[in-house]
This record gives structure tokens, sequence and C-alpha cells, in this order.
């Protein structure tokens, strides 16, 4: 599928969410059934992304950094099983603790973490995170991070609904005054239990859904980042050493990878990462696109940051597509409780 093929499913995708239409088809509804049965018998090896004890990283990191009187940045974290850090067994091998460790070297200032993710959910499950988030008698987190969209495809949720709780979510924390970056649906090709040519099908109903997931988070005031094939080329030379011990969830090098991608998009909506990188990098292929192709080639190319641009042009909403460098993310030093 060419990219304009891939900008205009994505864009139906995201216009029956906006509009409220029906499903719109990922890879086509023969298709995907096939692709369903292969992934239930590699739920079966793996498990359904449901299960085992995840680490509670929630508190407070970089307290090197402490100056009296101000508050840290708060990072609030949502999503499914990967936002979570399943497959892991330390806290300071999750991807919000990675995150949060991360953005306190870079503001050079304390964060404190909440983690409201759930193993196994589905975007539908947004709705009860916002609130937890946005009900905390703490104030509203300066950043909110989402990964969602895995289990939509294997659950077989219509993408346009799918598409639709997530930009929901998007919208209520933005309006509630946090900066909001989502990372977007995984390569379900990368499973190793799922065979070829089921393999392929997957990776192509992942990629429509992410770039559809672009698309809408954008249009609510967004930034997203492709996670793609857990973020980066070694992931399919090296799914050993990426994927955990049961080839679904990453491992802790897994985790610090895809961390390593969000972090750069994370500072930058937050105005820490410098200014000189904001400019649109013609050497790294950076620059301003329709907001529906700049989607399609994210989802092609894992770490890939998509964010709005001009509000409109010819062919609708611009956006800026980005390919930041991407900085190493130590793991992190346990937490401090919140108070």
């Amino acid at each position: 599928m060419t990219s304009m093929s891939r900008a205009r499913v994505a864009r139906r995708i995201a216009a029956g969410a906006a509009y409220g239409g029906g499903g719109v088809g990922l890879a086509g509804a023969a298709a995907v059934g096939l692709l369903l049965a292969e992934v239930r018998l590699a739920r079966r090896h793996v498990g359904n992304g449901s299960g085992g004890r995840v680490p509670v990283a929630d508190g407070i990191y970089g307290h090197t950094y402490d100056v009296p009187g101000e508050p840290p940045l708060r990072l609030a974290v949502l999503g499914d099983s990967t936002a979570a850090g399943q497959g892991v067994h330390r806290a300071g091998q999750t991807p919000g603790a990675l995150l949060a460790s991360g953005l306190a070297a870079v503001a050079e200032r304390p964060v404190e973490l909440r983690n409201v993710a759930q193993p196994g959910a589905q975007s539908d499950d947004l709705d009860r995170q916002v609130s937890l988030t946005l009900g905390a008698p703490s104030p509203v987190p300066d950043i909110c991070v989402i990964m969602v969209g895995a289990n939509d495809v294997t659950h077989r949720m219509p993408p346009t609904r799918s598409v639709r709780h997530l930009s929901s979510a998007v919208r209520r924390l933005r309006t509630a005054g946090a900066e909001v970056v989502v990372g977007t649906c995984p390569d379900l090709g990368t499973i190793e239990p799922v065979q070829q040519p089921l393999r392929w099908l997957a990776r192509r109903a992942s990629r429509q859904l992410a770039a559809a997931q672009t698309i809408g988070a954008v249009e609510q005031g967004g930034r997203t980042v492709s996670l793609g094939d857990l973020l980066g080329p070694e992931f399919e030379a090296n799914p050993r050493e990426l994927f955990g011990p049961d080839n679904y969830h990453p491992s802790a090098e897994g985790y610090a990878t895809a961390a390593m991608a969000v972090l750069p998009t994370v500072c930058a909506a937050l105005g820490l990462w410098p200014a000189e990188e904001e400019r649109p990098d013609v050497m790294r292929r950076e620059g301003f696109l329709p907001v529906a192709r700049a989607a399609a080639e994210a989802a092609s190319e894992a770490g890939t940051e998509v964010t709005a641009a001009m509000p409109t042009g010819p062919r609708g909403p611009w956006a800026l597509l980005k390919r930041r460098r991407r900085r190493r993310v130590p793991e992190a030093e346990p937490a401090t409780p919140s108070a």
C-alpha cells in the first residue's frame, strides 16, 4: 500500500470517528478474521496482556534537582499493558519510571509520576483513566503520555470507535491544561507466535490504526510518536533481546528503547528541548505535510513525531513531521512515594 493510499484510509477512519460513522475496515473482514484466529493462538502461548504483576512505579524521581518551594513536574501515564510496564520486574524498568527519570534530568527538576494504565485495556477504558487522572486531589498533570491500540486490533474494536475514544481522551486532557503525547499502536507483526502471511496482515492493520490515531490525536492538540516495531529496526533484528520472556510484552531493553524515542517529544511538548532542534531538518526528511500524509509516513517509521502546525491548507490541516534524535534513558532510580 502506498503512502497516499495509507493516508486516505487513515483519513476515512479519523473522519468516521469524528462524525460518528460506523466501522471502517482495517485489512478486510476476512483477513482480520484469519488474523484474530492466529492471535488467539498466540495469546494462549503468551497470555492475553492482562495477567502478571506490574511493578508500581508511582512516586517522585530526580530528588537531586530539588529546589525549595518549587513543585515537581507532574507526569501521568495512561493506556494498556505496554504503558503499565507489564513484562519487567523492577519499577525502574517501566516506561513511566524511565520517562520520569529522563524528564527530570532534562528539566533539572523533580518529576512526580502517576501511572493509571491498565493491562489488557482497550481505548474505551481511556475515559475511566482520564477521570482518574483529572479527579486526583493533586493538580492537573503537566504532561500525559498515552500508549494504547494493540488490544483494539486483537479484540476487533472498530477503528473508528477506537480513534473516537482516543480523541476524546486527548481533548479532555488538553482542555484541562495538560500537554499530551500519544505512543500510537505498536506493530503486531513483530509478535513471534504470529506467522506469515498473517504477520503481514497484522502489520498492515496496526499501521492503519496508528495513522488514524495520529490524525485524531493531533487534531485535538496532542503530539504523537510512532511506536511501530517498538521502536527501531533493531527490534526485528533482535526480538529475543527486545521482547520479554513471554515474547509478547517488551523486555526491559525494549521499554528503554521505547522511552528513548518518546522522551524527546515529551520534553519538546513542555518547551524543554533546544530551540534549534524545533526547526525542520531537511537532511532528516522533516517538514510540513497534510496531517493525513504525515500520519501515514509516521506509521511506517517508528520513532517519528507528528504535531499540529498550520490549522488548514488546500488539503485540510497540516502537521510537522519530525525524526528527533533519540537520547539514551538509563534505568530509573527508585522513586520516593508521593506525599
